[in-house]
């Protein structure tokens, strides 16, 4: 395993980061003794996390999973999209308008249809998830294929090089940094639509969403936030996981280069 480089541990480095968290704790004792019905105080939130871990784990997995299957329908729909619209015009002239239209629609209004069309099971969270990522990666993916510089491209014409050579061995790499700045954002963002889909599925009985949703209408202020930190949790988790993959895959890449 690879060591940490001593810059990481200066003080300067993690200090700073420390310093915030300490500040940012005490000005929410501050609120939280002040407004209890506003919010809990972390106490409570911590203890409710160890008083029930295998609930909160259950739950975490349910919206866990509802994520990353919406992430990778959406991811892969998106890059199938965006290689057919970087090599058609006409295919870019007619889907990206509709592409558009989709993203600009809030998510939050078309979950509940989903919920009425497919019923309270997996599917309506799933779909409302890739709904959710699916955009970032069309654009992101689109704009790094066709990002590739013309005179390596016109190297590639010069020696008949196929569409196919020309997508795999220039276009494909050119895009990756595009594609995982995408699965930087969209991480992350998978989780938004798997709770806003269970924000919305009133029959639902697992997950993190569902949990804040009952809590939240029986006044438990300390099991919603619990709820809400597990969620963050998972946001940075899934963010290092990305960052972590990005890091190996393009250590080629002048982005990656210190």
């Amino acid at each position: 395993m690879r060591a940490l480089p001593a810059a990481a541990l200066h003080p300067r480095v993690w200090l700073p980061t420390v310093v915030a968290l300490l500040v940012a704790a005490a000005v929410w004792e501050r609120v939280a003794g002040a407004n209890p019905y506003v919010l809990p105080r972390l106490g409570a939130v911590g203890a409710q996390l160890a008083g029930e871990p295998a609930f909160y784990l259950a739950n975490a997995w349910t919206t866990l999973s509802e994520a990353l299957l919406g992430l990778a329908v959406g991811a892969l729909a998106a890059f199938a999209v965006a290689v057919g619209v970087s090599e058609s015009v006409l295919l870019r002239r007619a889907v990206l308008p509709l592409a558009v239209v989709l993203n600009v629609t809030p998510v939050v209004a078309i979950a509940p249809a989903l919920v009425v069309a497919f019923g309270f099971g997996i599917v309506p969270k799933v779909l409302v998830a890739a709904l959710t990522t699916f955009f970032p990666v069309l654009m992101n993916t689109a704009t790094g294929l066709r990002s590739v510089r013309r005179e390596v491209l016109q190297v590639f014409r010069t020696v008949h090089a196929s569409r196919w050579d020309v997508l795999l061995r220039l276009r494909l790499p050119s895009a990756l940094p595009f594609v995982f700045a995408a699965l930087r954002v969209v991480f992350p963002l998978s989780l938004v639509g798997a709770i806003v889909a269970e924000f919305t599925a009133a029959g639902a009985t697992a997950g993190l969403g569902t949990v804040i949703s009952v809590a939240s209408s029986n006044s438990q202020l300390d099991r919603v936030f619990a709820a809400i930190a597990c969620l963050a949790l998972l946001g940075a988790l899934l963010l290092l996981v990305v960052t972590t993959v990005e890091r190996r895959v393009l250590s080629w890449h002048s982005s990656q280069q210190r």
